[in-house]
């Protein structure tokens, strides 16, 4: 299987800057494309930013301009660099990885806190 570790959650203040990394071990080879969630108190999980194998991306329009992804294969690691960050950003944010195998779903990463102050 694959594990995904999170890292680099933390409190910033509004308009700050935050980046986070995931890592990928494990079965690495059965990952395509990888991810970012997040879940706010009372709200359901959105997708925040899509990076596929090839390198194209897709984002939030809630995100778009202030987040970037970005991916480095050869360490089976993704980042999400969060810029001009608002309160409304705070939430727990999930690393996930889709797979080649359908009988495995999605990999999820146990997810880290980011608590932007006004």
């Amino acid at each position: 299987q694959v594990q995904l570790v999170e890292a680099g959650g933390g409190l910033v203040q509004a308009g700050g800057s935050l980046r986070l990394s995931c890592a990928a071990s494990g079965s690495t080879f059965r990952i395509g494309s990888m991810g970012w969630f997040r879940q706010a108190p009372g709200k359901q999980r959105e997708l925040v930013a899509t990076i596929y194998s090839g390198g194209s991306t897709n984002y939030a329009d809630s995100v778009k301009g202030r987040f970037t992804i970005s991916r480095d294969n050869a360490k089976n690691t993704v980042f999400l660099q969060m810029n001009s960050l608002k309160p409304e950003d705070t939430a727990v944010y999930y690393c996930s990885a889709s797979s080649y195998y359908s009988r495995d779903g999605r990999f999820w990463g146990q997810g880290t806190q980011v608590t932007v102050s006004s």
